[in-house]
């Protein structure tokens, strides 16, 4: 589609220059003074950029080339093994190929971007999208530190760009169902909230080796401290190493704890307290097992790795569980179960709190692009949702019990702990 008059251009080598090398933290080396709303025109296609297309960013690729109301125009990853099948993907469709970001956000016909790369590079890809002037769709956690988090909404708030976060069970009619049942309450008064993931990853060594030649392994670290490749960083288990993922408690944690929020209002804890422990052989930097406790100013959220023995309700794979004093629900990706049973059945009223369905996830953000409405995973939503989960992390690490003042974003009387909301940046990559 074309892009709005006002909308400022730039040129290649200034672009390249400005999002390498200035803080975009405080957004003063933008590349646009004025946030730049734009209003799309429903017969307009939306031209998709993807950078990260290995497995989530290849299953989101499927979904958008199906889709005939957007063009997939641009394609970017560090691993020419992952851009191949992706091109192959395409078919005959003249999409154009790249392994450095910045050259794809440079591009005119590209309205809007699919951001599916490790966690340690979603904050800085999506503030400089927001800076080209672009709409973002953008997988889960949001960020990997929490005060990345908050200039990414900085940055989406100032460029008026449209955000999803890949939180896709925000779009499941039986997710909408049970959040409307709790805050109806048809549950009573909620003051005990459980979620768990079954799943305890783990390895032995995995010696240091050259990196495949298909890989820009230093564009893949980016922002991340220099280490030696290891085949067990890449592909996927990345996300089990502090410096690029948040283990289970980010990965899983933002989709589950997600909805815990949604249901219960969108309360902000007050404190968090955590303990774990790892596989005696384990290479990974995560633990296999972590139990957090929120304290919200109404309720206790528990996160369970694994699953708690015996289970409250539900299945044992992964869970949400809410309990109130007239009724429990637990609700996962297969379904509701409640107690009472026909609790699951009871209508809302006129006075209930309501949510609208939407067909997907996916279909939700390209429709918002057209209106420029906010999605239901809007930046914000995503910011919480995701520093949550990062709490629990900085808790377990920290091995003590933390006060969060959520107005301020910061520890209660805790330096230290602070210190722990952001992280350095490897040169030249700022934040």
């Amino acid at each position: 589609m074309e892009r709005r008059k006002e909308e400022a251009t730039v040129s290649r080598r200034r672009f390249l220059r400005t999002v390498s090398g200035v803080a975009v933290g405080a957004l003063g080396g933008s590349l646009w003074a004025q946030p730049v709303p734009q209003q799309v025109s429903p017969n307009d296609k939306i031209g998709i950029g993807f950078i990260g297309v290995g497995g989530m960013g290849r299953g989101h690729l499927g979904w958008f080339l199906a889709q005939p109301d957007c063009d997939v125009v641009a394609l970017c990853d560090v691993d020419e093994r992952a851009l191949a099948e992706a091109k192959r993907m395409c078919g005959d469709r003249p999409v154009a190929i790249y392994k450095d970001y910045r050259q794809l956000l440079e591009r005119s016909d590209v309205d809007a971007v699919v951001i599916a790369t490790p966690d340690h590079w979603h904050a800085l890809i999506a503030i400089h999208a927001a800076q080209a002037g672009k709409d973002i769709y953008c997988e889960k956690p949001m960020t990997h530190t929490i005060e990345e988090g908050r200039q990414l909404v900085n940055a989406v708030r100032r460029y008026g760009r449209v955000f999803q976060l890949g939180t896709q069970q925000r779009a499941g009619d039986h997710f909408r169902r049970a959040v409307e049942l709790v805050r109806s309450g048809k549950l009573g008064k909620v003051k005990l909230c459980r979620c768990w993931i079954g799943y305890n990853p783990h390895s032995g060594y995995v010696p240091e080796q050259p990196p495949p030649k298909e890989l820009d392994w230093d564009m893949w670290l980016g922002p991340a401290a220099w280490r030696p490749y290891r085949p067990c960083y890449h592909p996927f288990n990345w996300r089990w190493f502090w410096d690029f993922g948040g283990g289970l408690m980010t990965d899983w944690g933002v989709h589950l704890i997600d909805i815990i929020l949604w249901g219960m209002g969108d309360e902000l804890p007050v404190a968090v307290e955590a303990k774990g422990r790892y596989y005696p052989d384990s290479f990974y930097d995560v633990p296999q097992w972590i139990e957090a406790v929120y304290e919200f100013p109404s309720y206790t959220l528990v996160w369970h790795q694994p699953p708690p023995n015996p289970l409250p309700l539900g299945r044992a794979g992964h869970g949400m569980y809410f309990e109130g004093d007239k009724g429990r629900l637990f609700v996962d990706r297969g379904g509701i179960v409640t107690d009472p049973p026909d609790l699951i059945y009871e209508p809302l009223g006129p006075n209930d709190f309501r949510l609208p369905r939407v067909p997907s996830h996916q279909r939700e953000f390209l429709e918002c692009v057209k209106t420029r409405q906010r999605p239901t995973c809007d930046v914000e939503v995503g910011h919480r949702s995701t520093y949550v989960s990062i709490l629990g992390n900085i808790a377990f690490r920290l091995g003590r019990k933390l006060r969060w003042d959520a107005q301020k974003e910061q520890f209660v009387g805790d330096e230290e702990a602070n210190r722990w909301l952001t992280k350095p940046y490897r040169k030249p990559w700022t934040l």
